[in-house]
């Protein structure tokens, strides 16, 4: 992570070697770097204004990509979604085992390997049923790498489904907990950002950029609870359904232990 860019830096000694240049007993005025110059503006309001211009902001554009981990429920899960209003694409990993998600409008399909069918997705459900159930050898052979229909009525429909809905996703996320503050001014993958802090970091911390509209950037969530980074605003992506060859239909409920 890194405060204050190297330009910036460099900006901010140049600024005071001047200043220093200039002091001739009387007072100084304008020597140092505003730091919202040349941003929207965000930086200057109070930290509730700059959460609720987020939120807007998020609400306002069709497409985000999402990257990081989300701890719900005591298991953690790690993320790379791109979400659009129809539906979203992704790859999400939980105890060692990675499986590939896709929603067009209503209809969810997960691709996994052998591994995870045979004994990984006994693991990520903790033996519940559904998806949570272990495949035997012959079923997870036939489901391995292919695109699997989740039946809406599976309990993991209800589960991974919200991986990849980004009204319900972002809007569950985007709240930090306890009294607002602003925490400074930061940068996050090349992009200048203010932060704002819930109860001084413990209710959680989101960075909002600077430049053009002010996104999210980067959320740190409260009670530790996962950190994720948001780029891609705005950039559209193809959903597209799976070739016929690669798709299998389970039926009504995915296999069970």
């Amino acid at each position: 992570m890194i405060p204050i860019s190297q330009g910036r830096s460099r900006r901010a000694r140049l600024a005071g070697a001047v200043c220093a240049l200039l002091v001739t007993g009387t007072a100084l005025t304008g020597c140092s770097e505003d730091p919202n110059e040349g941003t929207n503006g965000v930086g200057r309001l109070p930290a509730d204004q700059i959460q609720d211009r987020a939120q807007k902001a998020a609400e306002s554009v069709g497409t985000v990509r999402l990257h990081g981990s989300v701890v719900t429920s005591g298991r953690t899960y790690t993320l790379d979604m791109r979400l659009k209003e129809t539906g979203g694409v992704g790859s999400v990993t939980t105890k060692g085992e990675t499986f590939r998600l896709l929603r067009i409008d209503e209809e969810l399909y997960l691709k996994a390997d052998a591994e995870f069918w045979s004994h990984g997705a006994d693991e990520t459900d903790g033996g519940e049923g559904g998806a949570g159930g272990a495949a035997d050898a012959a079923a997870a052979e036939k489901l391995a790498s292919k695109y699997v229909k989740v039946p809406q009525g599976d309990p993991s429909y209800k589960k991974f489904i919200g991986f990849t809905d980004k009204t319900v996703l972002l809007s569950g996320l985007l709240t930090l907990h306890g009294k607002l503050a602003t925490d400074g001014h930061h940068e996050q993958s090349g992009v200048r950002t203010i932060r704002v802090t819930g109860d001084e970091g413990s209710g959680g911390t989101l960075d909002v950029s600077l430049e053009g509209k002010p996104y999210p950037v980067r959320l740190v969530r409260a009670g530790e609870a996962g950190t994720l980074t948001f780029s891609a605003w705005g950039t559209d992506f193809p959903l597209e359904e799976p070739a016929k060859d690669e798709t299998l239909d389970y039926g009504k409920q995915l296999p069970t232990s």
